[in-house]
């Protein structure tokens, strides 16, 4: 079915796409509301069983809608950026692409866009394609310069006397036994 139909076949991927951004914002809220964010150092968040809050935490994600933060201290104002707003962008970005992949999967056949006087097709599909690519290059590179320079977003070239949100620095591998330490920053577990 999906073979030789371009339109299924980018439909399917496009589902996928949809899958995975809503499993990671479903699951994040989830572990949102399972969360204990009252000690953080004594009981992290990697010792009561998150995988996804980890994630975001690592890429400058610290302050939640609820009034905490990851460093232990409590948040006014955590903006739109907080582990909620996050998971939700994640939810609303899954129901976009649910969206498109049944609007591809229904007009797979594109023979709506002939021309009823040549019986020609009317669209060029390859400049089609090459648009939807410059454009979802053009958001990539936006988000990933917006969330890099803090502009809108966290920002990871800031400092941040925790370390959480990050920095640029030489790493070495560990090739020993000590590699396998997942505070080392050169480690395969890291």
């Amino acid at each position: 079915v999906v073979l030789n139909d371009p339109g299924r076949l980018i439909s399917v991927h496009i589902m996928h796409t949809a899958l995975v951004a809503g499993w990671a914002g479903s699951m994040a809220l989830y572990e949102l509301a399972v969360f204990d964010p009252s000690d953080p150092v004594l009981d992290p968040m990697w010792r009561q069983g998150m995988f996804v809050i980890p994630f975001m935490t690592r890429l400058g994600i610290t302050n939640s809608w609820g009034g905490w933060s990851i460093t232990g201290g409590t948040v006014t104002n955590p903006g739109i950026w907080s582990y909620e707003g996050v998971a939700g962008a994640h939810i609303v970005f899954s129901g976009l692409c649910f969206l498109a992949a049944i609007w591809h999967w229904v007009y797979w056949d594109l023979e709506i866009f002939t021309d009823e006087r040549t019986g020609k097709p009317s669209l060029d599909l390859p400049k089609i394609f090459g648009i939807h690519l410059f454009l979802s290059g053009v958001a990539c590179f936006g988000f990933g310069a917006f969330h890099v320079t803090g502009l809108y977003g966290p920002g990871i070239w800031v400092s941040d006397p925790y370390g959480l949100t990050g920095r640029v620095q030489s790493v070495n591998p560990a090739w020993g036994v000590e590699g396998f330490d997942p505070f080392v920053p050169g480690g395969i577990a890291s």
